[in-house]
């Protein structure tokens, strides 16, 4: 089931998740998704994971065929689960931990069947901040996705060429993407947040309001994905923002750099190096113990001293922060918000995102990962911040 080399690590993973199911009160904990699948046994198998309280995990696998190992048992649904821990000398649980918020609610209905005799309890809470906090190998895959993250965007000033539109331009993005090993899928925390690959807003486009939970909206393609790139040409004055998601490894980082064709509007300079200061302060300001909230009350703080505020993290929809933890999914812990309750502490990851929308020109700003480390943060995403000529 597990490289013997992983198995270290994700015993790692059990055992700060069974303190957590401890102070709970907790005796169990069910696992459906693919994201915690992942997470707790270092690959995705469609199945369940059980994770006792004390001992090792127990994993049930319906696809692919070949899995073995200690406790890998197949099964051909959630029912057969208790014969065979009862087979192997498992208690059920008195209180069960379920993914509340990421599974629906007939399944919800069906395991709470499952283990009738259980108290079923939400465990997404529990498991979010399991998650936030990254060990030294995730980290280490957190730094590999930034670096061929960092490659793909010094590429894109020579992937422009005149005439292009703002899809053309995405899509030599994606396949410079794909080519150096990107592997495609954008996983969000969150039902409601959809998004292919990422987002490159040309001009006004990226003042369209968008539903969804992003930075910055863009009209979309369609209205049954309305964000991201519409056709626009790509034309003199106008910026583009490129917002493509980083996951080369199964941890994603976040990265956003502008570019321009011809000379931008002297207040999207302004603003741009407005969007830097405000990276600046917080790289300062950084520490474990720091409430999330913090920065981004700086950061508002700061477009408003700078008479920008009407345009930060949007114009005719401004978004409600202005960053967010980052890993297997987009939107972990911690959200940097206002009325986030979020604390920093060493190990967490996150994308710190301060941008404007200028209207006339479109979107200036930056993007980066970070990590907390005892004393600072440690950014993972390294390439030129300034905001770059296309076909240069």
């Amino acid at each position: 089931m597990f490289e013997t080399s992983f198995l270290p690590e994700v015993r790692g993973r059990w055992n700060r998740l069974q303190q957590k199911l401890q102070s709970e009160g907790a005796d169990g904990l069910w696992i459906s998704s693919n994201v915690n699948i992942y997470y707790l046994s270092g690959r995705v198998f469609s199945g369940y994971i059980y994770l006792p309280a004390e001992g090792d995990a127990c994993f049930f696998v319906r696809r692919p065929v070949g899995l073995a190992g200690d406790r890998v048992f197949y099964i051909r649904k959630p029912e057969d689960v208790p014969a065979l821990l009862a087979g192997i000398g498992v208690t059920m649980p008195r209180v069960l931990m379920l993914e509340s918020d990421s599974i629906s609610y007939g399944e919800y209905q069906r395991y709470a069947k499952v283990f009738a005799n259980s108290e079923v309890r939400n465990g997404s809470v529990l498991l979010r901040a399991t998650r936030a906090v990254k060990t030294d190998y995730e980290l280490s895959q957190l730094r590999a996705s930034g670096e061929r993250h960092a490659e793909v965007y010094r590429t894109i000033p020579a992937l422009y060429r005149p005439g292009m539109t703002d899809l053309e331009l995405s899509v030599e993005i994606e396949r410079a993407s794909r080519l150096r090993g990107s592997l495609g899928i954008f996983r969000i925390a969150g039902q409601s947040m959809e998004i292919f690959a990422g987002s490159v807003l040309a001009g006004d486009n990226a003042d369209a309001p968008s539903p969804y939970d992003f930075a910055m909206g863009g009209g979309g393609l369609d209205r049954s994905l309305p964000v991201g790139c519409d056709g626009t040409l790509l034309s003199s004055g106008m910026s583009v923002m490129v917002d493509m998601g980083g996951n080369f490894t199964g941890y994603m980082t976040d990265m956003t750099r502008v570019f321009s064709v011809g000379h931008l509007s002297d207040e999207a300079y302004r603003a741009h190096e407005v969007a830097l200061a405000m990276q600046r302060e917080m790289t300062a300001m950084v520490r474990p113990g720091v409430a999330a909230a913090e920065l981004y009350n700086l950061c508002l703080d700061m477009a408003k001293s700078a008479g920008l505020g009407e345009y930060f993290m949007g114009h005719r929809q401004q978004a409600g922060f202005v960053g967010h933890g980052v890993g297997i999914e987009i939107n972990e812990a911690p959200v940097l918000a206002p009325r986030s309750k979020d604390i920093l502490s060493e190990g967490m990851v996150f994308a710190f995102e301060p941008k404007f929308v200028i209207p006339g020109t479109g979107a200036v700003g930056i993007e980066n990962t970070f990590a907390v480390t005892s004393d600072g943060v440690e950014k993972l995403t390294l390439c030129d911040e300034s905001i770059l000529p296309l076909g240069v």
